[in-house]
């Protein structure tokens, strides 16, 4: 299939961005990577008279660190180009790992890291991490700039916390504690699929306890979920001998899964909780 008609413009710079999204009374879509959108074009899902390509902006194009320590990644930086980053690949290894598991090389080197975030597919590895590291989006509009905590962006599958005139500029990546260690486990029907099931999970090591243990799935509902019940439990207990068959449980009563053509919520619940104790005891093994 073939979009609908649509004028394209090639933005210079965010303010150029801002002005078509506040100005044109026509409906207007920003496009970085196309992966997300491009799809949904064809489909005719969505028929936007105005296409803004963003990816020659210099202001959304780099990756830096900020002179408070954290990681700020553009909105037209590519997933490939995050994924290879020295900087990211030192000291953010949850985004790392996310990045590996989408799809394929082909989707990653047009796909963006902050086109997954504004996408807010209830399946992907990005908005979970992002929740995970307490990443804030920075986003702007003709009324300013402002940023949003990860937590309070995704509001539902598709469904973001931006206004129809707000742009996503960058994401900020806190630096993780000291001692910490990562993991992003999933289950997938196939190699490059989205995840029927994922959890991206932080730890800390106290002797031979747990000190810290986050823990946030991603494809068992409509936003990245926190379980605060089982992080409690988790913290201070030895993994390999923690009582996973209790934590099973903990996690069938606080997730609601949704049933569908790909699986089961009882299949999901299951996933939920071997992808969990799998994940948690790979990030323990690095500590």
């Amino acid at each position: 299939m073939k979009p609908a008609p649509f004028d394209y413009v090639m933005a210079t710079s965010v303010a150029d961005v801002v002005n078509h999204l506040a100005e044109d009374e026509r409906e207007v879509k920003v496009l970085a990577g196309g992966q997300s959108l491009v799809p949904v074009l064809n489909m005719r899902l969505a028929r936007p008279q105005v296409l803004v390509d963003i990816t020659r902006v210099p202001d959304l194009q780099t990756i830096e660190l900020t002179p408070d320590g954290e990681l700020r990644i553009g909105a037209a930086v590519r997933q490939t180009d995050a994924l290879e980053h020295p900087l990211v690949r030192r000291d953010w290894p949850a985004v790392v790992s996310a990045i590996r598991h989408i799809g394929h090389p082909q989707i990653r080197n047009s796909g963006t890291v902050c086109g997954s975030l504004a996408h807010a597919d209830s399946s992907a590895e990005l908005p979970a991490v992002a929740v995970l590291l307490d990443a804030r989006i920075q986003v702007v509009s003709p009324r300013g700039s402002r940023e949003v905590r990860a937590a309070d962006f995704f509001l539902g599958t598709f469904t973001t916390d931006l206004a129809p005139d707000e742009l996503v500029t960058a994401v900020h990546f806190p630096p993780s504690p000291a001692g910490t260690r990562h993991d992003v486990s999933e289950f997938t029907q196939r190699r490059g699929d989205f995840a029927t099931v994922g959890v991206a999970t932080r730890v800390a090591r106290r002797a031979d306890l747990l000190s810290e243990c986050r823990a946030v799935f991603f494809g068992v509902g409509g936003t990245p979920v926190r379980v605060p019940t089982v992080e409690d439990v988790l913290v201070g207990s030895d993994p390999t001998t923690a009582d996973w068959a209790a934590v099973a449980t903990l996690l069938a009563e606080a997730l609601s899964p949704p049933t569908d053509v790909h699986a089961s919520a009882e299949l999901r619940l299951e996933l939920a909780a071997t992808l969990l104790q799998r994940s948690i005891l790979s990030a323990w093994e690095l500590c």
